[in-house]
């Protein structure tokens, strides 16, 4: 699956939570002066995935990234039958961390947040881990729950949702876990905000799958066992949760991210490598996902490795990716899918941007009426 190579170094529900989820284009109410060197850092660590962004506010309510990073760690390579991270794979995620803490300082950061998502909730001695990040990288990593998750990663991909549709069905293919979020917008306008309806999380990932499988290099005749492993994966947890998401129809549609989706969105196309701004906000129609992901998961390990779009390091991952997309789409019937390249780096860097504003006006408050003026 791609790893989004501009940036290398070179997935219960949850109660309606009626909060509005932010759009990037859109910014509070008499948002009060910002001080030019506030720069705000996020970092998503994930069970394949670790990634970096760096922005500074900018506009109405945006941001302008200053600095990207993403590596390929595997932290949660062994997780399943483990129950542990191993200490290999503890060294490369420190390593990239460390990467991560100078990119930081050399950018002067004032405010950041750290997050780990489904290999450290599920490992035994992901405690131990997080005081290890901390002491060796200054890095203070949060394990977060999945409606966390699920609510960043919604404030990241609000902005690509069609304002003119009232249901979104988000969803983010992880490395241990696919969260699958629903976005309502009424009465469907572009002033409207997108709110959470509900959300579940499912307990598989393409790295989770694939072990089951296992691993590398998987092969074309695994597909359907791994496919109807993931259905069935989805359908124990949906019903547990009671998740039935919006009506299927024109009134709805869906946005992906993860590798998964950007790799076939490049594929699609026939990227000769996988460009960003050519995947993020890309439309697409159902059938014509369904189809590239039907290609792929025909070809053989080899021949997938050789698309400029997934990479020899990813060629294992594109069948149990393709496995859970089939999943999903199998429960929700519409016409078009948008493709995202951000999600939950890019929430963190609303909320806290967003924080900062509130934190700001409620001292210019504090100032008016205490007299004081700063000097």
């Amino acid at each position: 699956m791609t790893d989004r190579s501009a940036e290398e170094d070179r997935p219960a529900v949850a109660p309606v939570d009626g909060a509005p989820v932010a759009a990037i284009q859109e910014a509070p109410k008499a948002a009060p002066p910002r001080r030019p060197r506030d720069t705000f850092a996020a970092i998503d660590l994930g069970t394949n995935n670790c990634r970096l962004l760096i922005a500074r506010p900018e506009g109405r309510g945006g941001f302008r990234v200053l600095d990207a990073f993403s590596r390929s760690v595997r932290l949660g390579e062994g997780l399943s039958a483990s129950g542990t991270l191993s200490e290999a794979a503890i060294e490369r995620t420190l390593a990239a961390l460390k990467v991560c803490a100078a990119k930081i300082r050399r950018a002067g950061v004032t405010h950041s947040r750290a997050i780990a998502t489904e290999a450290c909730r599920s490992a035994s001695n992901s405690s131990a881990f997080v005081r290890r990040i901390e002491a060796e990288t200054g890095i203070r990593m949060e394990i977060v729950a999945p409606g966390e998750e699920a609510r960043l990663c919604a404030q990241g991909c609000a902005p690509l949702t069609d304002p003119d549709i009232e249901d979104v069905v988000v969803f983010d293919i992880g490395g241990g876990s696919t969260e699958l979020i629903w976005l309502r917008r009424t009465p469907a306008r572009a002033e409207v905000r997108p709110r959470m309806a509900g959300w579940v999380s499912v307990p598989l990932g393409v790295v989770s799958l694939a072990e089951r499988f296992g691993g590398a290099p998987l092969k074309a005749e695994d597909y359907p066992a791994m496919a109807a492993a993931a259905d069935a994966a989805f359908a124990t947890a949906l019903s547990a949760a009671g998740f039935a998401g919006p009506a299927s129809g024109a009134g709805l549609h869906l946005l992906g991210t993860s590798g998964t989706v950007t790799t076939l969105a490049g594929i699609h196309l026939g990227l000769p490598r996988y460009d960003r701004g050519r995947i993020d906000g890309l439309w697409m129609g159902v059938d014509d996902l369904a189809a590239v992901s039907g290609r792929l998961v025909r070809q053989d390990f080899a021949d997938r490795a050789a698309h400029p779009c997934v990479g020899a390091d990813r060629a294992d991952l594109v069948l149990p990716g393709c496995a859970i997309l089939d999943a999903i789409l199998g429960r929700f019937s519409c016409a078009r899918i948008r493709i995202a390249d951000r999600g939950l780096r890019e929430g963190i860097l609303l909320t806290l941007i967003a924080k900062a504003d509130k934190d700001r006006h409620r001292q210019r408050k504090h100032d008016r009426r205490t007299g004081f003026n700063g000097a």
